[in-house]
């Protein structure tokens, strides 16, 4: 008797999970709205730039913050990779601790060095500091070095979910800001002080920058180019990069949690039985920012995750100086399961091929699913 009601029960509860999920998902909207990302004023980038110019006469000095058990990849590969293939300032990858950064959701690289070996080596500070998104919002190291760096005079800025970050060291209270579409209610819960601002890739406001999700990146390092070296050099790494455009226009109401999002994640996952492994075969002088925008999407689709693989476990060293380090040490991967990161394109091209590359995998609701996840606008994408 006592076995039957605990199946009755069981049952009962499972039922009532699936029901008020049901509830949840049918309450979600439909589709994103089509919206148009509206003009930026020219005196407001002209502001932002302003904002951006180093003060210091020398070569300016970037330092890239990482923890080392998950740090998001793109955040932390691109900007290093675009503004050490523009040279305009000394770029530094730090980490809080000795020893590799493990990437998320995929790849892990080694540091050029931790925060407490550039304090000793840069006592007055960096000029700008990127703050990817961490898996950790509240690291104390992370948090006291911030603030550290701000006092000093360092420009702050929080790429994605690394607003998240800045905003736990105390640095956008009171302050204009954005973040990744996922995280602005965590951001706002956490600092209510925040003046959220709308239709917005990138926001400055008294030494604090920050950007919305995973793929502005591109067009916040090319403005901070433009800034340190002027509109040609901006243009040219542009060129370089695939990108036409880089100001900070953007539709927010295009990004948000839909029903479509919601079934087609739950489906994949449910999907247990039917995953992909795919392998990224690392060579050295690869383009970095193309090979973290490809794994990126490669392991956001619930379907699939990428690992790199290498003859030497010592790994190899890209176009711009990162030293990559295989998840697995091996060179026969089955060609049938290697993922191209697409070498004759540039950055922006690999993007767009690797999505068209999932959609003829996994179909276009996942394409939408990994593309909403990296903030990406895309022209005739389903809602």
């Amino acid at each position: 008797m006592s076995k039957s009601i605990f199946i009755w029960a069981g049952g009962i509860l499972i039922a009532l999970c699936l029901l008020g999920f049901g509830g949840w998902v049918l309450s979600l909207p439909s589709g994103t709205a089509v919206a148009e990302a509206p003009p930026v004023p020219p005196e407001e980038m002209e502001a932002m730039l302003a904002s951006l110019r180093p003060e210091r006469g020398e070569r300016p000095v970037v330092a890239v913050i990482g923890i080392n058990d998950a740090t998001e990849t793109t955040d932390y590969l691109v900007p290093t990779g675009i503004l050490r293939r523009a040279d305009v300032a000394d770029v530094v990858m730090l980490a809080t601790e000795p020893g590799p950064v493990q990437l998320y959701p995929a790849l892990k690289v080694e540091p050029d060095a931790t925060i407490a070996e550039f304090d000793a080596e840069h006592p007055d500070g960096a000029d700008y500091v990127i703050v990817p998104a961490m898996s950790r919002d509240d690291h104390p190291a992370v948090l006291a070095w911030l603030q550290s760096q701000s006092q000093k005079g360092a420009t702050i800025i929080g790429v994605c979910a690394g607003a998240k970050v800045v905003g736990a060291a105390g640095l956008l209270d009171g302050r204009r800001a954005t973040t990744h579409w996922y995280y602005l209610r965590q951001l706002l819960e956490r600092s209510p002080s925040i003046d959220y601002v709308a239709d917005r890739r990138m926001v400055s406001d008294g030494g604090v920058v920050t950007t919305t999700g995973i793929s502005a990146s591109m067009p916040m390092m090319l403005t901070l180019i433009e800034a340190i070296a002027g509109r040609e050099k901006a243009e040219s790494v542009a060129r370089d990069l695939g990108l036409e455009t880089w100001d900070a226009r953007h539709a927010s109401a295009a990004f948000r949690l839909t029903r479509p999002f919601a079934t087609t994640v739950m489906a994949n996952v449910l999907a247990f039985w039917n995953r992909d492994t795919w392998g990224i075969e690392l060579q050295p002088g690869m383009d970095e920012a193309s090979l973290a925008l490809v794994a990126d999407a490669w392991s956001r689709t619930y379907r699939s995750n990428a690992l790199a693989f290498a003859a030497s476990s010592s790994g190899i060293v890209t176009a711009n100086g990162v030293r990559i380090l295989p998840d697995q040490p091996m060179t026969d991967w089955p060609g049938e399961r290697r993922v191209s990161t697409f070498a004759d394109q540039p950055p922006a091209g690999a993007l767009d091929q690797t999505l068209l590359a999932i959609t003829e995998r996994y179909g276009e609701p996942t394409t939408n699913v990994v593309a909403m996840q990296l903030e990406y606008p895309r022209e005739g994408a389903a809602p």
